[in-house]
């Protein structure tokens, strides 16, 4: 940090390269299972494919608790006040485990009833993989929960790099324990999940131990229940739960169509897997340059720095139009060979081409105004008016004229890749007129 502003450009850097290489890292772990799990067929590519619909909507819970958690010790970190920063901590590392051990230990319970529930029309070759992949990674939500909230806290003191070492030890592991398991010992969907589970277990514990680090800005010397602060709960609750219900209620929103793809056939849920798999790829700077927005704009508003929080977000998304555009780019002019490593069908084949042309030229334009953005603002707590706009436009427009587009048109699965277009510039508008009207410069968090 220099005298010209809280953050350099050194220290952007240091913060958007190392987001940008976890971000990557965390993408490819569920694209080498979908990858290798497709020697085993595309029924357990479908299984695999309908059970991570259910893992990301959990996942990104716990992701967005820890974030809103974050965000409180951010602010406080802006104020320069360390004891409260790791009192928040402490609070959101207790409250991540708690959740995600019990949200795990109900999935244990009624597996087949959940996804009986949710994809109750599917094959029943396709169930009985997503069945045994369910039982398998639901093991692994207290270790990625605890993964996720330490990831975020180290983002927030601006050391992204400690994240994306060990989003990089958690690929490996992944990587050679698909290799052993499906390859080596022919465990097909269930080596799969079991090397998942380990790869987030080492990541886990290994975060754990870096956070006790005395020379840290926040650091965590012990975990237990002793010094827990109810007012600090509250304030981590008062950002955590709109943010964590946001997040849900979308994820949710994106299992009822999923659902609704389900109820295509295997090829379409098969191109919708395949899709969903690489999307992610376009969306890799974005989805950095949010969580970077998240730590910038948290100190700024923290330190009441207004003008400097609307200079960063400002820059930032520059940024980022011009990093979604030459990466949706590259994927466009390698997506058919990409594909060709599938082992499609070449009628699944065509279908999921033309699915990544409509979310690649799009996302060029409309993505980051739609999902960058709206991270600058939970950051300076403004989480209700997020939360509200999220969760009307995927009701409206990406569910709502799914329905319309496969029941009333021939589109199909691409109606479904459409509707979802038509939410995100419902959101851009949104978030966009809300930035610069200025309101959330008037919400205290800390």
């Amino acid at each position: 940090m220099d005298s010209s502003g809280i953050f350099s450009k050194r220290d952007l850097r240091y913060l958007i390269i190392p987001l940008i290489i976890e971000q990557t890292l965390a993408l490819t772990v569920g694209m080498f299972d979908t990858v290798m799990v497709a020697s085993v067929g595309e029924h357990a590519v479908s299984g695999v494919s309908l059970v991570e619909s259910i893992n990301i909507l959990l996942i990104n819970l716990f992701s967005a608790l820890a974030a809103g958690g974050a965000i409180v010790a951010g602010q406080y970190l802006g104020r320069q006040d360390r004891e409260n920063s790791q009192r928040a901590a402490k609070q959101l590392v207790f409250v991540t485990l708690a959740l995600s051990v019990v949200i795990g230990s109900i999935c244990l319970l009624l597996n087949r009833q959940i996804l009986s529930l949710i994809f109750g029309n599917v094959e029943s070759g396709v169930m009985g993989h997503a069945r045994t992949y369910f039982y398998i990674t639901t093991l692994s939500y207290p270790f990625i929960g605890i993964f996720n909230t330490a990831a975020a806290l180290f983002r927030i003191m601006g050391n992204a790099k400690a994240a994306m070492i060990n989003a990089l030890i958690m690929n490996v592991v992944n990587i050679a324990g698909n290799a052993l398991f499906i390859y080596g010992m022919n465990w097909g969907v269930a080596g799969a999940a079991l090397s998942t589970l380990i790869s987030r277990v080492i990541a886990a514990v290994t975060m754990m131990i870096m956070l006790r680090n005395p020379k840290l800005e926040i650091s965590l010397r012990s975990y237990g229940i002793k010094g827990m602060d109810p007012q600090m709960f509250k304030r981590i609750l008062r950002i955590g739960i709109p943010n964590g219900l946001e997040n849900s209620i979308f994820q949710m929103g994106k299992i009822v169509v999923t659902s609704l793809v389900a109820s295509l056939g295997t090829i379409s849920i098969a191109a919708n897997a395949v899709a969903n798999s690489l999307s992610g790829v376009g969306a890799i700077p974005g989805a950095a340059m949010g969580l970077a927005l998240t730590t910038v704009v948290a100190r700024c508003v923290g330190a009441r720095e207004y003008d400097q929080a609307d200079y960063y977000a400002k820059t930032l998304m520059k940024r980022v139009y011009l990093y979604m555009i030459i990466v949706n780019a590259g994927v466009l002019l390698a997506l058919k060979p990409v594909l060709g490593l599938y082992n499609l069908s070449a009628e699944t084949f065509n279908l999921a081409f033309q699915l990544m042309l409509i979310h690649a030229s799009s996302s060029m334009v409309i993505w980051p105004a739609s999902f960058t953005l709206p991270n600058a603002l939970r950051a300076a707590g403004d989480v209700r008016y997020t939360m509200v706009i999220s969760i009307f436009s995927m009701g409206m427009f990406r569910i709502g004229f799914s329905y319309l587009f496969v029941h009333f048109t021939s589109l199909g699965v691409r109606g479904i890749w459409i509707a979802m277009i038509i939410d995100w510039i419902f959101r851009s508008i949104c978030f966009i007129r809300r930035w610069r009207c200025g309101k959330w410069k008037n919400i205290t968090v800390v």
